[in-house]
C-alpha cells in the first residue's frame, strides 16, 4: 500500500467516525510548522500503519531466523529419513533464493517467537543453509491456521493417504469441529469418516514407522487397517518393522514389507497336526488317525488287510450306537 493510499484510508476513516450531515464547514487553520521530532514521530506512526495494512493484507513479507520459528501444533506429514526433496529445496533455495514466503502467525505462548501454518519443508531447508526464512505474519486463529495448513499442503505437495488419515485423527482429538476438518482436508464426510476410521485401526508406531507411502494408496492402507485388527497381525507388523534392513528401505516399500506380514498365511506344512498311529497286539499297524479341528481322518494301513477298510464302514453304525447308549447310562 502507498503512502498516500494509507493516508486516503486514514483520512476516510476520520470522516466517518467524525463528520456528520449537520455538522458546520470546518475552517481550515493555518498550517503549523512542527518540531523535527513531531514530524519524525508522525512518519514512523505512518510508516507502521503501512506495514500493518501491508501484513494484515498478506502482502509484507519479513525475514526470520530458522530457530524463532516452531511447528504447527498439529502434525500433517510423516518423517521420512529417506526423503530427499529437502536436500533439493535446500541447493534449490541455496541458487535461486527463497521464492515462495512461508506463512507464520506469532506463537500463542511464548513471547517473540513464531509458530507455522505452511511452509515447514521450506523453514527446514534455510535452517540447513543457516540462513532467515522469508515469510509472512498473520494473526490467525488455531482454525485459521489449521484451514491454511491444510490447503497448502493439498495445494503444493499432496499430502500421502495415511498423512490425511492421521491429520484428521489429531485434530479431531483436538477437539475440533468436523466441518472445520473437511474444510481443510478439501474432503466430504464419508471421506472424513474413513479417514478417521483408518487411523484408528493403524497404531501410530507402526504408521510412522512405515512412513508417508504415497504410491501404497487408499485401498492398500485400508486393506492394512483391516489386517490389522488381530493381536497376532500386529505382532507381525511389529516383527517386520524390527528387521535390521527394514529401516534401508524406502517408504513405500516399507509399506509394502509391512503389509505382506501381515496377511501372509500361515504354512499348510507347519500347521498341519503330527498322526497317530494304531496298533493292535502283535505291534502291526492298523491305521493312522490325524485329527483337525472338529475333522477326524482315519488312514488304513496299506500293509493291513486291504477288506478292513470295508469292515470298519460296516461296524461304524452299530459302534456310535454303543457309545451313545453307553454316555446315557454314564448321565
Amino acid at each position: 500500500m502507498s503512502r498516500k493510499s494509507a493516508m486516503d484510508k486514514v483520512f476516510a476513516a476520520m470522516t466517518e467516525q467524525l463528520g456528520a450531515p449537520n455538522s458546520a464547514p470546518q475552517v481550515p487553520s493555518p498550517p503549523r510548522v512542527r518540531s523535527g521530532a513531531i514530524a519524525a514521530m508522525g512518519a514512523s506512526l505512518q510508516q507502521l500503519t503501512e506495514i500493518r495494512d501491508q501484513v494484515e493484507s498478506g502482502s509484507a513479507i519479513v525475514e526470520i531466523e530458522t530457530d524463532l520459528i516452531d511447528g504447527s501444533f498439529v502434525s500433517d506429514r510423516m518423517a521420512d529419513a529417506t526423503d530427499s526433496s529437502i536436500d533439493s529445496l535446500a541447493e534449490s533455495i541455496r541458487e535461486s533464493g527463497q521464492q515462495v514466503p512461508i506463512l507464520v502467525r506469532p506463537h500463542p505462548d511464548q513471547k517473540d517467537r513464531y509458530q507455522v501454518a505452511f511452509g515447514h519443508r521450506r523453514v527446514k531447508a534455510a535452517a540447513r543453509l543457516g540462513i532467515k526464512v522469508r515469510a509472512v505474519v498473520r494473526n490467525l486463529t488455531d482454525q485459521e491456521l489449521v484451514v491454511a495448513q491444510g490447503k497448502e499442503n493439498l495445494d503444493r505437495r499432496d499430502l500421502s493417504f495415511i498423512e490425511k488419515a492421521f491429520f484428521a485423527l489429531h485434530l479431531e482429538t483436538l477437539k475440533f469441529d468436523r466441518t472445520v476438518i473437511m474444510q481443510a482436508l478439501s474432503t466430504d464426510k464419508a471421506d472424513l469418516s474413513r479417514y478417521i476410521a483408518v487411523a484408528r485401526a493403524i497404531p501410530e508406531a507402526i504408521a510412522s514407522a512405515i512412513g508417508p507411502a504415497p504410491k501404497a494408496g487408499r485401498a492398500r492402507w485400508i486393506a492394512l487397517s483391516e489386517a490389522l485388527s488381530g493381536p497376532a497381525a500386529k505382532r507381525a507388523a511389529e516383527a517386520a518393522i524390527a528387521e535390521v534392513s527394514f529401516a534401508n528401505l524406502d517408504t513405500d516399500s516399507r509399506f509394502s514389507q509391512v503389509l505382506s506380514a501381515v496377511t501372509k498365511k500361515p504354512s499348510v506344512g507347519n500347521s498341519e497336526p503330527k498322526a497317530r498311529t494304531i496298533s493292535i497286539g502283535s505291534g502291526q499297524k492298523v491305521a493312522k488317525v490325524r485329527q483337525t479341528g472338529r475333522d477326524l481322518k482315519i488312514s488304513i494301513d496299506q500293509g493291513f488287510d486291504t477288506a478292513f477298510a470295508a469292515y470298519l464302514i460296516e461296524q461304524l453304525p452299530s459302534l456310535a450306537e454303543a457309545y451313545a447308549s453307553a454316555q446315557k447310562d454314564v448321565k
